[in-house]
């Protein structure tokens, strides 16, 4: 069940009591926010040492940063110091933006070095 699901159907989830703990706000309080959906729960259940970030109405500004590969610059050595500084600077959330080399295998060493939330995009081919 995902954060909405389970916050329209009045649960507070574990990952909605670490969020409200570390954003000083009522747990009834961000289950409502997030039901309405003014507040969203970043936490992908296939990321498995994932510290949960709540962004939204009523919570901290978050800081966010880019990384990635490009067809000059595409060791797996450098984006793994690149997530590494992200991390160690307390950037909130991470987005991966690689466009050269081995881009799902890369991805999959950023998503385990990571503990904070990582999204990337889809590159799309076109002829």
């Amino acid at each position: 069940m995902t954060q909405i699901e389970s916050a329209k159907k009045g649960i507070i989830t574990d990952q909605m009591k670490i969020v409200a703990a570390r954003e000083s706000i009522d747990e009834e309080k961000l289950r409502q926010l997030i039901a309405e959906g003014k507040v969203v729960i970043a936490s992908n259940k296939n990321h498995k040492n994932l510290d949960p970030v709540g962004i939204g109405k009523f919570l901290k500004t978050k800081i966010n940063a880019n990384i990635g590969t490009s067809g000059d610059f595409d060791k797996i050595e450098d984006e793994l110091k690149k997530i590494d500084m992200v991390v160690r600077y307390q950037a909130d959330t991470v987005m991966d933006l690689s466009t050269g080399g081995d881009i799902s295998e890369i991805r999959r060493a950023l998503i385990q070095r990571s503990p904070i939330p990582f999204g990337n995009v889809r590159r799309i081919m076109r002829v």
